[in-house]
């Protein structure tokens, strides 16, 4: 990568793909915590540090009231960002106006996107950065794209400890502004004392443990309590203590939905300031309404043109993503409703299965990122029934930008920062029967109404949920990383 013209800084972008060769380096974390803007005269290369294979990581319900409350408080919320608690995906960050101090910005990722099976974390770094770099704190160096530094390694295993070596080497002459990891892709050994390290949480193991309840409450009368899920939740209480123990090691972090800057705020007991809420973001020129491209869409996969209503789920199709529950709800719906089809997009146990509703699922296997748009445009509503309450699920957000109202598990996660209107969709408790009620509903309501409510969704995307929106939050909170004078809110720039 070849610096800007002047003495700028720029993003160190990660964006991993199969590893071609192995990095080593040096660390000294001393040198990652500039208490004043540091000047930036030498050509620096991004760095970008993952590898391509995943490791996962590892109540606080918002009402109405709630959801209103925030958005009241940052309309007339004026002092240091670091004291609020609402996500600052509710302020007005400039977009037209230049940032006042470009960044170098060292991002750490166990993954990328790949064309297949991309997954929602490999997205966010992806997204974001990319935004941040329309921003002007990354460089293009040529056609083919960033340089980047691999790790080779056996599947599974995040190798972290070369990772911050090369990390160290990287910024030694030239150090980075900030740090950005993607959970927990930067161990916290080597996070403990480095001020300008900023980690997104997606997804915390209190949320595992309420998935582990939520799988087993859904599991039916004659069915065992499956080994995986029994080990889970025997585990998952020594995992939350374990984590509110090791992520105060972290000098920031970033809570990817309301609920979860709760329980980091409220269980893990990180103090207040140290907790910031963005919510993901997802691109808005990618995922827009297009009525046109949704019709052609159904006429290729075979919808007839007089369907009553579409529904559509998209996602890996396993029994953690409450696939159970829509396979035997929709069965029941459409005996009632001969009229009404479900899209299923994704690979997994399921979708066999679901190739025994007939003609009314249409099993569509993995959609490409490139058709993800035109799924979207073709649906009436988007059913998202996940039992696993962990972060903030791209796909909510990518229906809504296309603007698609949703049936989604009622979740704090989803409650507290998706679904906080009546008028976005409906809600339902993770059963048969509750889904079942609310489809119904969705079905009463007809198209009509569905059209109606997803303008609805729409609008509030584009002002909660947009890649812009997301990147404008993050640069901000990296200035306030890099210098307290840019933590005021709202400044000049704004």
């Amino acid at each position: 990568m070849v610096p800007t013209s002047g003495p700028h800084c720029h993003v160190a972008f990660m964006l991993a793909k199969p590893a071609t060769k192995t990095a080593r380096c040096g660390a000294r974390p001393a040198r990652c915590c500039p208490s004043s803007p540091p000047s930036c005269s030498s050509p620096s290369s991004p760095l970008l540090l993952h590898r391509s294979s995943f490791l996962g990581c590892s109540s606080c319900s918002w009402n109405l009231a709630g959801a209103a409350s925030r958005r009241v408080s940052a309309e007339g919320f004026s002092g240091d960002l670091r004291d609020i608690e609402f996500s600052w995906n509710h302020l007005q960050f400039s977009a037209s106006r230049p940032p006042p101090a470009r960044l170098k910005i060292a991002v750490f990722t166990r993954k990328r996107p790949v064309a297949s099976a991309p997954g929602g974390m490999e997205w966010h770094a992806h997204t974001l950065h990319t935004a941040l770099a329309a921003r002007g704190h990354r460089v293009h160096p040529s056609p083919d794209g960033p340089h980047l530094h691999f790790l080779d390694g056996e599947p599974g295993k995040w190798r972290c400890d070369e990772a911050w070596k090369l990390y160290e080497t990287e910024g030694e002459n030239d150090p980075f502004d900030v740090i950005h990891s993607e959970s927990v892709a930067v161990f916290h050994r080597w996070a403990r004392g480095v001020n300008n390290l900023v980690v997104s949480w997606h997804g915390i193991f209190l949320e595992a443990l309420l998935s582990g309840i939520f799988q087993d409450l859904a599991r039916g009368e004659d069915e065992s309590l499956s080994p995986a899920v029994n080990q889970t939740l025997g585990q998952s209480v020594f995992r939350v203590l374990s984590e509110a123990r090791f992520f105060r090691s972290y000098a920031h972090q970033v809570a990817t939905s309301d609920s979860s800057g709760e329980m980091l705020r409220d269980v893990y007991q990180i103090p207040s300031q140290r907790v910031h809420v963005i919510l993901n973001g997802v691109d808005e020129a990618r995922f827009e309404p297009d009525p046109a491209l949704g019709r052609a869409f159904r006429e290729e996969v075979g919808v007839p043109r007089g369907a009553d209503l579409v529904l559509g789920v998209s996602g890996r199709l396993v029994k953690d993503k409450g696939h159970p529950l829509l396979y035997e709800a929709f069965s029941k719906l459409v005996l009632r409703h001969p009229n009404v089809y479900l899209l299923i997009a994704g690979k997994g146990p399921w979708e066999n299965r679901y190739l025994d509703l007939g003609r009314n699922a249409k099993v569509l296997g993995a959609v490409p990122p490139a058709k993800l748009k035109a799924f979207y445009n073709a649906l009436d509503v988007l059913v998202h029934l996940t039992l696993r309450p962990q972060g903030l699920d791209q796909t909510l957000l990518e229906a809504m930008q296309c603007g698609k109202p949703v049936v989604a598990t009622r979740f704090p996660s989803i409650k507290g920062s998706i679904v906080v209107d009546g008028e976005f969709g409906h809600m339902f408790a993770p059963n048969v029967e509750s889904l079942l009620e609310s489809l119904e509903a969705v079905v009463a309501e007809g198209a009509g109404r569905a059209a109606q409510r997803g303008r609805a969704c729409r609008e509030y995307a584009r002002s909660m949920f947009a890649a812009t929106k997301m990147a404008l939050a993050y640069e901000r909170l990296f200035l306030c990383v890099k210098n307290e004078t840019f933590c005021a809110y709202p400044a000049e720039f704004d």
